[in-house]
């Protein structure tokens, strides 16, 4: 049995990092441990994460049209309308036609939805601040300006 921490040996030892320092692996890790107290945070308001994204690219930014929120929410067209679905079923969204095109719809956040954000916000600052105080306010700031900056590169 190989000690922890030694080299890799398959054969894309000498081609990849090691896990350990693989960036999609990494923020992955890195994406399960800040998102583990949101979603239990979530759990107790009735919500999953992509239902809890939506509604907050909605009170946001207000009406908008399914792309743009698919676009802003970073979830697939398909996943959405499902998602819309449980969000207008539950009156957290609603959803009219657009005025000048009868083929689209617009969609916005309802009083009911506000104070499910409204419900969840005092624990989820304490989340964020707790983060905040693990890192460092200039570590933390540091990691979302490179994010954006991940972004908007485009790696195609």
């Amino acid at each position: 049995m190989k000690a922890a921490g030694s080299a890799p040996t398959g054969k894309t030892a000498n081609l990849l990092p090691s896990t350990r320092r693989s960036l999609p692996i990494a923020m992955l890790r890195g994406r399960e441990t800040v998102m583990g107290p949101y979603r239990r945070m979530l759990a107790k308001i009735g919500v999953t994460e992509q239902q809890w994204r939506v509604l907050r690219v909605l009170d946001e930014r207000g009406m908008m049209d399914p792309k743009e929120i698919a676009e802003a929410a970073c979830l697939l067209n398909p996943s959405l309308t499902r998602i819309m679905q449980l969000l207008d079923k539950k009156g957290l969204i609603s959803r009219k036609g657009h005025p000048d095109d009868r083929r689209r719809v617009q969609v916005n956040i309802t009083d009911e939805g506000r104070k499910l954000l409204v419900s969840a916000q005092s624990e989820s600052v304490e989340i964020s601040e707790r983060l905040r105080e693990r890192v460092g306010q200039e570590k933390l700031d540091a990691l979302l300006d490179m994010l954006v900056e991940l972004t908007e590169t485009d790696l195609d």
